[in-house]
């Protein structure tokens, strides 16, 4: 990206008051010779010495000036804008590139916290559960299992829902999962509370806390009504999932399906007969 900064193994730096013609510039600053007629053409860039048979030929301020060009294309400036900088007087180019510096340590910053995100994709991809056994508990509670995670993985790791959960579950960062951990146990508490105060199932309140619910899980991976429908089969069916929904109120895990089954019936999808889709 900076050849300009990269040693030649052809050119060595000017001496004062040595001249270069175009070829020998270019090699020394890495641009192309047609780059450097062009910024002749334009005003940007151009010749000033010549030699004792009359061809022109850059100084040692021009190969200066150069770099300075090339400074200011690396930080994404127009070649207008660059000249603008370079000719005006009353531009103060200090403040301008210390203004640019600061704004590349953003960029790298932000890049770097790129890089880190992508580490950690490929580690969840690696590993099959997207998070480490501490990350889950934080996001699904301190009774959370990591066996179960890795259970999901091979019932379902071949899926587009699987692949998302693990990309996103990489991509959140201490607070996210603290915050997620915590809207979980405050939805949790409202459901039992809706189910000891003998809310319904297909109610309309019933049914906007069986959407809370699905939206907490779409927050790691799309889901369906009819997907909510199988994952909440398993809140039933499978004991260790029906003691820790039962040991937030008696026969919670039930009923919390039931009100997820109404809330899906209500859109569609036959609870009898829902797929993972």
């Amino acid at each position: 990206m900076t050849p300009w900064l990269r040693s030649s193994a052809t050119a060595e730096p000017p001496a004062p008051s040595e001249q270069f013609g175009v070829g020998e510039v270019a090699a020394l600053v890495g641009v192309s010779v047609r780059t450097l007629h062009h910024w002749d053409s334009i005003g940007l860039v151009s010749p000033h010495d010549r030699t004792i048979a009359g061809y022109r030929t850059y100084s040692e301020a021009d190969v200066a000036r150069i770099h300075r060009v090339l400074i200011y294309r690396e930080l994404g400036f127009s070649l207008t804008r660059i000249a603008a900088l370079l000719d005006d007087p009353t531009v103060d180019e200090t403040a301008q590139l210390a203004r640019q510096r600061e704004l590349l340590e953003e960029r790298i910053a932000g890049l770097r916290r790129m890089a880190d995100s992508v580490s950690r994709i490929l580690a969840s991809r690696e590993s099959g559960s997207g998070l480490s056994a501490r990350q889950q508990a934080e996001i699904f509670g301190r009774g959370w299992r990591a066996d179960w995670a890795d259970e999901a993985h091979e019932r379902w790791g071949d899926s587009e829902q699987w692949s998302e959960f693990a990309e996103n579950a990489a991509m959140l960062s201490d607070i996210e999962r603290g915050r997620i951990h915590d809207e979980g146990l405050a939805l949790y508490a409202a459901l039992a509370e809706a189910k000891d105060s003998g809310l319904a199932p297909g109610s309309d309140t019933a049914n906007a806390l069986a959407e809370q619910h699905r939206a907490m899980i779409g927050r790691l991976f799309s889901c369906s009504h009819s997907m909510h429908v199988c994952i909440a089969q398993h809140y039933v069916q499978d004991p260790r999932f029906l003691t820790r929904f039962d040991a937030v109120s008696p026969g919670f895990a039930a009923w919390l399906k039931a009100v997820i089954d109404a809330n899906a019936s209500r859109h569609g999808v036959d609870p009898e007969n829902a797929v993972w889709e």
